[in-house]
């Protein structure tokens, strides 16, 4: 039995797309950035200060989203600073983290990637 292209097509028009229920998009992105080396310095809820008494490496991503829930533009500017890296002299996240910043991660992730782990960090708090 021979099944032309057209009823291929046709067949995976009408299945719509394949979405992932929440949990799995949860797994899937605490993957992608545990693959990515985020989950060295970032956590997903706040921590308290470590054992030495100093802040945590870098913001708590639940922080991250309550501090950019506004903000439109916060998707481009979240991921640029994911790429190239993020500027000491510019942190609002004085005192509460460490002095280190983001390095560029142009290496680990792609751009794409990126984009679609900070989506989903700012939806982490509604």
């Amino acid at each position: 039995m021979r099944i032309s292209l057209c009823a291929v097509a046709a067949l995976l028009i009408a299945a719509g797309p394949v979405r992932a229920n929440p949990a799995e998009n949860d797994a899937a992105m605490f993957k992608l950035a545990t693959r990515s080396g985020c989950m060295a310095c970032h956590s997903i809820l706040p921590v308290p200060a470590r054992a030495d008494g100093l802040p945590p490496i870098a913001p708590a991503w639940r922080d991250i989203a309550i501090k950019y829930r506004d903000d439109a533009l916060a998707s481009d500017r979240l991921t640029r600073t994911v790429m190239t890296g993020s500027n000491p002299h510019s942190s609002h996240w004085v005192g509460k983290i460490s002095a280190v910043t983001m390095p560029p991660n142009a290496i680990a992730i792609t751009e794409g990637d990126a984009r679609m782990l900070v989506n989903w960090i700012l939806v982490l708090v509604p």
